[in-house]
């Protein structure tokens, strides 16, 4: 997909944000009463992430959060996607809430107010506090209880002024990649631990909302997933099979229970792992959601594999196609698709993009100035297919890229960057990229659109 992106299409109130996650970018991991979480454990074992690198430090942001803000202006961004750390809040994972931890968060969503900028809070993106992961983690039900109560404390600080909330951020990872293939935390590689962990980490959502709902009576809630478009690698039935297998691995497992279908039989038959029901808990997961958010970053085309993990579906990698500097296969048609996918097949009544972006070895010139063509181009042609679905009948109503700033990228450290603003680790100077000026082009272009067409 190329040419200009049809900002026309583009409702006038559009949220144009950027996105970024708590541990990724807080640092301060020991200040003003946090606990370790399941991620500072993790990022401390040798050798599981890229470099021996973790979050101790990051990009700062704990103190340096009002230059971020300026950021953000100079951006014209009118959203902000932020994680709250469950570990700064409620340091034992139940319990008291820690005052400090609260303050941080009430400070900050002050001041982007004052700044014009809409916060919107996720609860989870990872971090879960290291205490709980020793007492069982999301395999335990506990957990679930413990994340809506958490949930409840936070809502009830900073709801006065925050109504758009996310319960948790891309499932998937925790679950999957967390329990199951063990490259995230908590670094495990069971599978009846991992389907445990997808099933209450949904109650978690299905609690959580009612929570957030009950603080806050004119609250937005949603949950935000990473789907994909799946692609048999050959025409053969068993690849078409698998490519429904691992659709149903990443995307219906996830989509299919908030929307009152329950779990997926065929993907149940495919785990093999009875899952922990209770009377009551799938229209507890079924909560009405008041919007759903999407984080697209690449397809999956896969063959079939019996004797490979679950899903049994092995990744092709497909020659002569684009790539970004993560090895991810790069098709902006996909982000449209699963748009058009989840206002056609799940009813959405409202739409976010809650997370695109790409990584590349950025270079800093010279004159100190970062030109990023690659990602330029990324994020145009992924923006013109987020058009292109609103022009078609996708309720999209708002884009946050992914991502404010270079950060911590999980399990491969600090050499990705997916920022709109360059990092310098050793010195914490921040400098906007060539694509964070070409966003705020394109914010610019639609504002003003919206004045004139008013």
């Amino acid at each position: 997909m190329s040419g200009p992106i049809d900002l026309a299409a583009l409702p006038h109130d559009f949220l144009w944000g950027t996105a970024t996650s708590a541990y990724q970018i807080e640092g301060a991991v020991a200040e003003d009463g946090r606990s370790p979480s399941i991620w500072d454990t993790f990022s401390h074992t040798p050798g599981k992430i890229d470099g021996d690198d973790n979050g101790d430090v990051a990009c700062d942001h704990y103190h340096r959060w009002r230059e971020d803000i300026g950021l953000m202006k100079q951006l014209g961004t009118n959203a902000y996607r932020l994680s709250v750390a469950w570990p700064r809040v409620v340091p034992d994972g139940d319990g008291p809430v820690n005052p400090k931890g609260l303050a941080f968060y009430d400070e900050l969503v002050d001041a982007l107010l004052e700044a014009g900028i809409t916060p919107s809070v996720t609860l989870y993106h990872w971090d879960l506090p290291q205490l709980l992961q020793d007492r069982g983690g999301w395999p335990d039900r506990d957990t679930a209880e413990h994340f809506a109560a958490y949930a409840a404390a936070v809502a009830r600080r900073l709801g006065d002024r925050v109504t758009h909330w996310t319960t948790l951020n891309e499932p998937l990872c925790s679950a999957w990649i967390g329990h199951l293939e063990g490259t995230m935390a908590p670094g495990l590689t069971d599978l009846t631990a991992a389907v445990r962990a997808s099933y209450h980490l949904l109650l978690g959502h299905g609690l959580a909302a009612a929570a957030i709902r009950a603080a806050v009576p004119d609250a937005a809630v949603g949950i935000v997933n990473n789907l994909s478009t799946v692609h048999a690698a050959g025409d053969s039935p068993q690849d078409e099979a698998a490519a429904r297998r691992m659709d149903g691995h990443v995307n219906r497992w996830w989509l299919d229970p908030v929307h009152g279908r329950g779990f997926p039989a065929d993907m149940r038959e495919v785990y093999g792992v009875e899952l922990p029901e209770r009377p009551g808990d799938l229209e507890t997961i079924a909560a009405p959601l008041d919007w759903l958010g999407l984080n697209y970053y690449f397809p999956a085309t896969v063959a079939d594999d019996p004797a490979g993990p679950v899903p049994h579906a092995r990744p092709v990698r497909r020659d002569g196609v684009p790539r970004t500097g993560m090895d991810w296969e790069i098709d902006a048609s996909g982000i449209e698709t699963l748009l058009l996918r989840l206002t056609d097949e799940y009813g959405a009544r409202r739409l976010y993009v809650t997370e695109n972006g790409s990584s590349f070895p950025d270079v800093v010139r010279p004159d100190g100035t970062v030109d990023d063509p690659e990602r330029q181009d990324y994020l145009v042609k992924h923006l013109a297919a987020c058009a292109s679905a609103a022009r078609k009948g996708a309720p999209l109503a708002g884009y946050f890229a992914w991502s404010l700033l270079d950060n911590f990228e999980w399990a491969y450290g600090y050499d990705k960057r997916f920022g709109l603003v360059h990092v310098d680790y050793r010195t914490q100077a921040r400098t906007i990229k060539g694509s964070g000026h070409r966003y705020a082009d394109i914010v610019r272009d639609h504002r003003s659109r919206s004045r004139r067409a008013a």
